[in-house]
């Protein structure tokens, strides 16, 4: 179990931490904090939920995902791939089904890590990745226009096409102070890393926004005359839950699972590169299952790692979980001692750094570059932006991930093709090039699976009808799938029907075995079986003899 999970925290507590770097790790974790601040907020506003959700999702979460999470330098929250989700959910089931959901994601994360499924996240393609990153983010972009132009609609469409048709109907009640602050607050968020490393440039705009808002009195719409207070504490409470609608919530749970898990996971990528450290997956999702199921009982939203703020994490100095820890701890000052300001931070100031994180999420030059590859990646890629933007995310990734795997068995099946030849290698023709005409060798170049089965079926059953004896060659066959197994057995009968004999040769071990439990070797026969290529040209010349 230990090896299954073993959180980073505690192993580096083991071998002892330098107090050099628990004041490094605790320097880096208030600046974390800080900078977590707006983006928790911004998230849970664009989310269509209240902000101190963003706030409690940060510190429960965060808190949670250092504490137990495998790796050293994550830092845990809630993050702009979510939002489109969590709206969504929200929309139709409200914050109870949304509770409930996340809740079922937490445990079908920690199901993953327990199954040790943590390594195979890492097989998604990267252009289904790209896909709906890149969906996502025109997502967000066009939840925030109502905000950033500040326009009075009274309820946008989730509907991407409707959401921008209603945005321009309503062009004419455009708020030009809206649409300073989001302009104010791109650029300050942008520019400020140019002046200063250390505070970030979201957090210096909604300060310098916020008090200019409060002083002049601008007349723009702020958190509290849209949400109210932000309550300054943090309670536990339980959701209502009715176990014959459980099912309802199933499909937007394994979406937040599977999201929350690719997302945690590639973060935790990143941060070993920056560190060259080297996390410890099923750890990490344990982590983050725990998290997802403990954070909703105190009103928070899904929590996932968080690559800008572990990114900035690892630039102060953050190495080990400390940090994270005291980013939650931050937060949760702030949000007991200062949350009443929260509440008079505008709208469109939230807007304009979402709209950061928007073009920050859309990773444009990969979605370039991947235009510029293979028709394979262009079309998992486009068809996976598309349904994110028109259809939703839990769409998106289901077919994504079915036409990936559709589009590799397809990739796999023209190599096979390709591979499929009926020519004597060049080294079989210099050392037998004396072989009776009677004996024909074919070779299987490569795994024989259904993609390639009836093909290779067919070449063999063409090549055994000019033979009396079939000598095939197997040591490039990795595996045999189901369906391999039953044309190569239809095959085999077909061709001792009409008197061919069969050898096989160069069989490795797995696939021996996998043709003794499916009975093939009764048919074949155990002596047909041969370990190399030359004692099947020795036995097949002797079968001609007998015969």
């Amino acid at each position: 179990m230990k090896s299954l999970f073993a959180p980073k925290l505690f192993t580096l507590l083991e071998s002892g931490i330098s107090k050099k770097q628990v004041t490094t790790d605790i320097l880096s974790g208030i600046v974390v904090g800080v900078v977590a601040l707006p983006l928790a907020i911004a998230f849970a506003v664009a989310s269509g939920v209240s902000p101190e959700k963003g706030l409690i999702t940060a510190i429960v979460a965060g808190f949670l995902i250092s504490f137990l999470g495998g790796s050293r330098v994550q830092i845990g929250g809630p993050t702009g791939a979510f939002i489109v989700i969590v709206y969504g959910i929200v929309e139709q089931f409200g914050i109870n089904g949304l509770v409930i959901s996340t809740v079922l994601a937490g445990i079908m994360l920690v199901l993953f890590g327990v199954l040790r499924l943590g390594n195979l996240l890492k097989y998604f393609p990267h252009s289904l990745i790209v896909g709906f990153t890149s969906g996502i983010a025109l997502v967000i972009l066009s939840t925030q226009i109502k905000d950033a132009l500040g326009l009075e609609i009274d309820k946008v469409p989730s509907d991407f096409i409707a959401k921008w048709g209603v945005c321009f109907n309503s062009i004419s009640t455009l708020n030009y102070s809206a649409l300073i602050i989001t302009i104010v607050t791109i650029f300050t968020t942008i520019y400020t890393k140019k002046l200063t490393s250390k505070i970030p440039g979201s957090f210096i705009a909604i300060v310098a926004i916020t008090l200019a808002v409060k002083f002049f009195d601008i007349n723009v719409l702020t958190i509290e005359s849209f949400f109210g207070d932000i309550p300054n504490k943090v309670e536990l409470s339980l959701p209502e839950i009715n176990f014959a609608d459980i099912h309802i919530y199933i499909v937007p749970a394994i979406t937040i699972a599977m999201l929350g898990g690719i997302e945690s996971l590639l973060s935790a990528v990143v941060a070993d590169g920056m560190i060259s450290g080297k996390h410890r997956s099923n750890t990490e999702l344990i982590a983050q299952g725990i998290a997802n199921i403990v954070t909703p009982f105190f009103g928070g939203i899904p929590a996932t790692g968080a690559i800008a703020r572990t990114a900035t994490n690892i630039k102060n100095g953050g190495r080990t979980p400390i940090a994270g820890i005291v980013h939650a701890v931050t937060l949760l000052l702030i949000m007991l001692f200062l949350g009443k300001w929260a509440k008079l931070i505008p709208m469109s100031c939230l807007a304009g750094i979402l709209i950061v994180v928007a073009y920050n999420m859309s990773e444009w030059r990969l979605f370039v570059g991947i235009l510029k590859g293979s028709l394979f990646d262009i079309i998992v890629m486009l068809s996976t932006f598309v349904l994110t933007v028109m259809v939703d995310l839990t769409v998106a990734i289901q077919v994504g991930v079915v036409l990936s795997a559709i589009l590799f068995m397809k990739r796999m099946a023209d190599i096979s093709e390709k591979r499929i030849s009926n020519v004597i290698d060049t080294d079989i023709i210099d050392d037998y090039s004396d072989l009776p005409p009677e004996i024909s060798i074919y070779e299987i170049s490569g795994p024989l699976f259904f993609a390639s089965a009836k093909t290779y079926s067919q070449v063999i059953e063409d090549l055994g009808f000019n033979s009396k004896v079939l000598i095939i060659r197997m040591r490039h066959v990795s595996f045999i799938d189901g369906t391999g197994l039953h044309n190569l057995k239809e095959t085999i009968n077909i061709l001792h029907h009409n008197h061919v004999k069969v050898i096989l040769a160069g069989v490795n071990g797995d696939v021996l075995n996998t043709l003794k439990k499916s009975k093939l070797l009764n048919i074949i026969g155990v002596d047909n079986i041969c370990n190399s290529f030359e004692s099947a040209v020795i036995k097949a010349k002797n079968e001609l003899i007998k015969h």
